[in-house]
């Protein structure tokens, strides 16, 4: 894949290049596709987050109520 950039950017990659220790400017295109591959994922988990119906809220009853079934699983784990 070749991909042409005028002259300012270009500068500015090889400066990113340099500054940020990138062997190639390669390398540094690389790590802004990954970058952006993980904001589009962050943004689809958000987005469905935010379409999902809502919880009870998440308090130190709910955890209490975690902490009882581990306790119990394992009991029951035990007595076997």
């Amino acid at each position: 894949m070749n991909i042409s950039l005028p002259e300012s950017l270009k500068s500015f990659v090889d400066e990113q290049v340099s500054q940020r220790g990138y062997g190639t400017s390669s390398e540094y295109v690389r790590e802004l596709i990954r970058k952006d591959q993980d904001r589009q994922r962050l943004r689809s988990f958000l987005l469905a987050g935010a379409e999902s119906p809502l919880t009870p809220p998440i308090d130190a009853a709910y955890f209490e109520g975690l902490r009882d079934r581990i306790r119990k699983a394992a009991k029951s784990g035990d007595e076997e």
